[in-house]
């Protein structure tokens, strides 16, 4: 993390609460245990002798000071000063919020112009329709809450590289029908923007009561439904859409309603895991130095990964069909 170095050894910076909880020691005194982090990771910190007031609360910036302890093998920031950021303090939001290379705006113009060139105009009606009605959201929505794409326009760029891995997939597998696979692409998480919600950083910091009831699956489902009845569509691709959709993330014990049951879908849910599991080793390897072994990933089944020499874990995506971005 990004801190200041002070002649008395310890050091500060701003921060951003990710977890911020009031608990009691075994003696009763009051402490706050924190998780606090910046564009270049996290860690657990801990304010001992708590003085409650109410003053701090997830999602907040403030300024910390004090010492990096190592608690149980990690490091730890043992918190003495900390206090919420105001208006003349001068620090850079984009130096704590972790965000995508490419803009979540540039992205959904680039999705936008793939889709208005479709041919089928029922997949380019429901598309076009859905994604307008949700570009506010869409352009600036991280894709997750912890794991992968877990970024400010982190939503964009996840679709848009799933997108770019299916014109491919479509040159090598002419069977497969790429308007519906892409239009599968850039549906199947929209409405992540109804299930998250972010906090004043942009990042996510919950589920909705009703994303937590219902899912993004199923509600992603709901639109095309919903898009197709305001448009007068009523064909095979709404169902097939609604398939994508509701079984992209493969099985049920991972919240798919059905398996994938044609190709498209199928192929869908493959580069959607393909994805989020590029990300996530990328993420966890870039932190780590060349030979050495990153902590065990819960995420990717506890493993721990290694990084060799020729990795490039900060290379970013290309998103354009000639090489440049």
């Amino acid at each position: 993390m990004n801190f200041t170095e002070l002649p008395n050894g310890m050091v500060d910076g701003f921060v951003i609460l990710k977890k911020c909880e009031e608990k009691k020691t075994k003696n009763g005194s009051t402490y706050l245990d924190l998780i606090i982090s910046d564009k270049d990771g996290e860690m657990s910190a801990k304010v001992w002798d708590f003085s409650s007031n109410g003053v701090f609360e997830q999602d907040m910036i403030v300024k910390i000071r004090g010492n990096i302890e190592q608690y149980n093998g990690h490091d730890q920031f043992r918190v003495s000063q900390i206090r919420p950021a105001n208006d003349g303090d001068a620090y850079n939001l984009s130096d704590l919020v972790p965000v995508t290379e490419i803009g979540g705006e540039q992205l959904f113009d680039m999705l936008y112009r793939k889709v208005e060139a479709f041919k089928n105009e029922n997949l380019k009606a429901i598309v076009l329709k859905i994604i307008t009605e949700n570009k506010k959201k869409l352009v600036s929505y991280p894709a997750a809450l912890k794991l992968h794409h877990a970024v400010v326009g982190g939503l964009m760029y996840h679709t848009m590289s799933i997108v770019r891995m299916a014109e491919e997939m479509c040159k090598i597998y002419p069977s497969i029908n790429r308007e519906l696979l892409i239009s599968g692409a850039i549906l199947h998480d929209v409405a992540k923007t109804w299930e998250l919600e972010t906090g004043n950083t942009g990042l996510a910091k919950g589920y909705s009561a009703e994303g937590e009831l219902i899912g993004h699956l199923v509600k992603g489902a709901i639109y095309v439904n919903d898009a197709a009845k305001e448009l007068g569509i009523d064909s095979e691709e709404v169902t097939l859409l609604e398939h994508m959709i509701i079984s992209h993330h493969g099985v049920p014990e991972f919240g798919a309603a059905v398996r994938p049951m044609f190709l498209e879908a199928i192929v869908l849910s493959e580069l959607d895991n393909l994805d989020a599991t590029i990300f996530e080793v990328n993420a966890a390897t870039e932190k780590v130095d060349e030979g050495k072994f990153t902590e065990r990933q819960w995420a990717l089944d506890n493993r721990k990964l290694y990084r060799h020499s020729l990795s490039d874990p900060h290379h970013s995506v290309n998103f354009t069909e000639g090489g440049e971005k």
